[in-house]
């Protein structure tokens, strides 16, 4: 067992006991052309968090966690998107975009777009798993809370983006079913102004979790990682 130093106090881990979740690190989201840039989302953050994001998987391979990738995706006919009587049909917003700009019809969030596409810098290696989920959570009409039970995961650290919304969303969700939760501050993006960033991390650590930094998780495991990654 190792103790991570994290908000607001340390917390104890057993890394085989122990997921990384990178929540949504796709094209998306995080690269210029995606649909946060078209939307006029800043994505600057989204360049270090990658950075934070090899570092972290690095050391989290090495120590034999288990690392799990979310990956929202709609089907070509948008049919798991929902219909006009579901709420995410009228806010999710690549459902909301390819609705009022006929230009972008299939090409936001769709299975095997270049938008849908986890960014090269961070793509899944081999033992790594991905999950695909058509709602915010990643827990929602998907098999990850069975996936995570079967190895025994006990404790998530949350990578990703957005703080505010998917990675927020799947990590509430953790901690209702009785996971521990922890935000990797540094290895995440939020959209919108700041303080969506700054109420959601406080909000985490003292309502539903822990939050630390990419550091603390890599002192923690004793495992050296470059400091700098070629482009």
């Amino acid at each position: 067992m190792l103790a991570l130093d994290a908000r607001p106090e340390p917390v104890c881990i057993v890394p085989a006991q122990t997921a990384v979740i990178v929540v949504d690190m796709q094209n998306a989201f995080a690269s210029p052309g995606g649909m946060f840039d078209l939307a006029g989302f800043d994505i600057s953050g989204a360049a270090p968090a990658i950075e934070a994001n090899k570092r972290l998987l690095a050391a989290a391979r090495k120590a034999g966690m288990t690392v799990v990738y979310l990956q929202m995706s709609y089907r070509a006919d948008l049919s798991d998107g929902g219909d006009s009587s579901s709420p995410n049909f009228h806010k999710e917003l690549g459902m909301v975009m390819m609705r009022d700009r006929p230009e972008l019809r299939g090409k936001l969030l769709i299975d095997n777009s270049w938008d849908w596409q986890i960014v090269d810098a961070l793509k899944p290696e081999r033992g790594d798993h991905v999950i695909r989920k058509s709602r915010y959570s990643g827990f929602c009409n998907t098999g990850l809370e069975a996936f995570l039970r079967g190895r025994v995961i006990r404790h998530l650290l949350f990578t990703g983006v957005a703080t505010n919304v998917c990675v927020d969303a799947t990590a509430r969700d953790a901690y209702m079913l009785e996971f521990w939760p922890v935000l990797i501050e540094d290895a995440m993006n939020h959209s919108g102004p700041d303080f969506n960033r700054q109420s959601t991390l406080w909000n985490f650590e003292n309502a539903f979790g822990w939050v630390t930094f990419t550091d603390m998780v890599v002192d923690a495991l004793g495992v050296k990682t470059p400091e700098a990654w070629p482009a």
